[in-house]
């Protein structure tokens, strides 16, 4: 089923209650204050998101709303930040180049393209969204996916990291485990679906997955239940990601050697280490009012801003090196992996 035909069926539905919002870009570089914190430059690039607050530490008792000034995102206290790796063209010369982002469907001239993000109380297709969930709580943070994965045995048990070729923009089937290794006409979507269930106690753990678990039969999307070890079920925060792959249809300029040419800006060209990162920092009880309302998408209530007001919103590079133009290496010193 199309996203235009799903965003017509919810808005029509009573009870709905599903947050679909916008975050124009904050800055790309080469920080990652939860798998390499305190470290400037971390090992690889990034789009980040949300509040401008973010910085290479990000402390667990950091005051997000409070110490930030504005946030890129369509809620105007969601104080948050999102992030993900950058996508990069490798040419048949070895040589690489950034993939620029779009903004999704509907947030069009968003800063940088930013991602789509979500909050879901039941899957997207339910359109009667019913559920009830408990917000995340200042300190929390997640982590998803495995930046050493390189087969589709290892990107396994993380439920739902895929791509979506784009044929038309308003394509959203099938998705894949793996990068697509055709030409997408419109571009490339990545999107990133984040575990549901809650241990109740942690609001992070050492490797920033152990306190989240998917369901322990079914799936999100098949409402299967929470594992007596994490029984609190949550929103399930999606990431959606359009990389705009237009500039680099031409097979012509692909590797000689057959290989699909986007490679993420770790190295990985397989496609199956796929990650992203999340550090909640909504301001007091904003999200949890909002997913207590009958509502869909951005009609949800809560402060909201213009994307001409999300764009204002940006941070300075702290990292002073090139990750736009045509580059021998990857930021950080990487190549090209497709094992």
């Amino acid at each position: 089923m199309q996203w235009s035909t799903l965003l017509i069926l919810a808005l029509s539905a009573p009870g709905s209650a599903l947050i679909r919002f916008q975050c124009s870009q904050l800055v790309r570089q080469r920080l990652d204050p939860l798998v390499s914190p305190g470290q400037i430059p971390s090992p690889h690039v990034h789009q980040i998101v949300g509040g401008n607050s973010f910085n290479a530490s990000m402390d667990p008792k950091k005051d997000m709303p409070g110490e930030s000034t504005c946030t890129t995102c369509q809620f105007s206290e969601d104080f948050s930040n999102y992030w993900t790796a950058i996508l990069y063209f490798r040419a048949k010369n070895g040589t690489y180049h950034r993939v620029p982002q779009l903004a999704n469907a509907g947030f069009e001239g968003a800063s940088g393209g930013g991602m789509t993000v979500y909050y879901m109380q039941d899957p997207l297709y339910d359109t009667a969204q019913k559920s009830k969930v408990t917000a995340f709580k200042p300190g929390f943070r997640m982590f998803i996916g495995d930046v050493n994965a390189r087969t589709k045995e290892e990107n396994a048990r993380f439920r739902q990291l895929t791509y979506t070729c784009l044929d038309t923009f308003g394509t959203r089937g099938p998705e894949t485990l793996g990068l697509p290794n055709r030409v997408c006409k419109e571009g490339i979507m990545t999107s990133l679906r984040f575990p549901t269930c809650w241990d109740g106690v942690n609001l992070d753990s050492p490797d920033h997955m152990a306190h989240m678990a998917y369901p322990e039969t079914g799936t999100f999307e098949s409402a299967g239940p929470c594992p007596a070890t994490h029984p609190v079920r949550t929103s399930q925060v999606m990431f959606e990601v359009i990389w705009d792959t237009k500039a680099f249809n031409n097979k012509e300029d692909w590797p000689t050697d057959g290989k699909q040419p986007f490679v993420w800006s770790f190295g990985d060209a397989t496609g199956f280490a796929n990650h992203g990162d999340y550090v909640f920092g909504w301001k007091d009880d904003s999200l949890q009012k909002i997913l207590d309302t009958s509502c869909y998408a951005a009609s949800c209530g809560g402060k909201q801003q213009s994307i001409a007001n999300m764009n204002k919103c940006s941070q300075k590079v702290v990292v002073n090196e090139d990750i736009e133009g045509w580059l021998t290496e990857l930021p950080g010193g990487h190549q090209a992996q497709y094992i």
